[in-house]
């Protein structure tokens, strides 16, 4: 009977939600990864735009370029920062570099004044370079070689790295400077290389020296050693032995073509910032060793070389055939060398 009175089934009170459309919640996820997105971008934008910055603070403190010392305007051009590949100038960074080269002739004195030079702690002269025929066969090999020196990459005995102020190499007028003069002028004007020419008065004692040279080169007199310079009076006096006989028929010619040599270079380079020395002036005169050091404009210190003078004292005593050199000089424009022009 209760059954019977109950209107209502029990399936009459399931009561269904309606289903939700897909759209919508697709549309939900859709925006809320969007804004999700968003906010990771912009953090990661501030992280990129902050780093940058700190770059770029770095390398406006790394590349700040060096404050040139206190110099007349003239001489700007020929003070330099450089910057070796091969190690870093560290403290020295922002001391003042001078680009200079030793033009020459072979047996003038060039080897004794460089020694001189490298004893200087703030001076490197890297030797007689473009002596390897290599560096010099074209223009190219010979601006490449002078680049390496100047930024200070070109390693020697005589490098000084780090706070080098003055740096440079010996260069004989047969090295290729006098064939390519037009392209060297010019590149040592463009990067501010100061010139130091350095001859003999007495061409007479040059060929000399280059005549013992020569002979030495073939019968190396010390122990089967040929040696250019020596170091010791003893190997001075082992060489000096040799008396070479002159051509004394080419003898005035040989001498024009080496006076006619140095003209023509002094005046091919005439356009540098250049200085002139003499070998008996620096002899004779150890001051000229102050004036050289103001042209390259390094502190002033006493300058001393190793090398032992091979050929002293009288030209006569030297030369195995001299009466005739002394009648082929006698009264021409030579015979000045004939005398004896400094003393040792």
């Amino acid at each position: 009977m209760a059954d019977d009175l109950c209107f209502f089934t029990k399936d009459s009170f399931v009561f269904k939600a309606p289903k939700k459309s897909p759209l919508v919640l697709r549309m939900i996820v859709l925006v809320f990864a969007m804004v999700c997105g968003v906010y990771i971008c912009s953090i990661c934008l501030k992280q990129i735009s902050t780093t940058a910055t700190a770059g770029f603070l770095n390398v406006e403190l790394t590349e700040r370029p060096c404050e040139k010392p206190n110099i007349e305007p003239s001489e700007v051009r020929y003070v330099h920062f450089p910057k070796p590949i091969s190690y870093s100038r560290a403290e020295c960074a922002c001391n003042p570099v001078r680009y200079f080269a030793i033009l020459s002739t072979q047996r003038s004195g060039s080897g004794w004044f460089e020694t001189l030079l490298n004893s200087h702690i703030n001076i490197s002269s890297n030797g007689e370079i473009f002596s390897v025929k290599v560096r010099r066969s074209n223009i190219s090999s010979i601006t490449e070689t002078l680049d390496k020196i100047y930024n200070l990459d070109w390693l020697s005995s005589a490098s000084k790295n780090e706070c080098t102020a003055a740096v440079g190499l010996k260069w004989m007028l047969n090295q290729g400077l006098m064939q390519n003069h037009k392209e060297i002028v010019e590149y040592f004007n463009t990067r501010g290389v100061s010139l130091i020419f350095l001859f003999r008065r007495n061409l007479l004692r040059r060929m000399i020296s280059m005549l013992a040279n020569s002979y030495d080169r073939e019968a190396k007199q010390l122990n089967g050693t040929h040696k250019s310079h020596v170091h010791s009076p003893r190997e001075a006096e082992i060489l000096a032995q040799y008396k070479p006989s002159i051509n004394a028929t080419l003898l005035i010619r040989d001498l024009k073509q080496v006076e006619d040599t140095v003209a023509k270079a002094l005046q091919y380079f005439n356009s540098t910032r250049h200085t002139i020395f003499y070998y008996e002036d620096v002899i004779k005169n150890r001051t000229k060793l102050v004036d050289v050091l103001n042209f390259l404009k390094v502190p002033q210190r006493d300058l001393r070389s190793r090398q032992v003078k091979i050929h002293k004292g009288s030209l006569s005593e030297q030369v195995e055939n001299w009466d005739e050199v002394l009648k082929t000089l006698k009264g021409t424009q030579y015979e000045s060398f004939l005398h004896a022009d400094y003393q040792i």
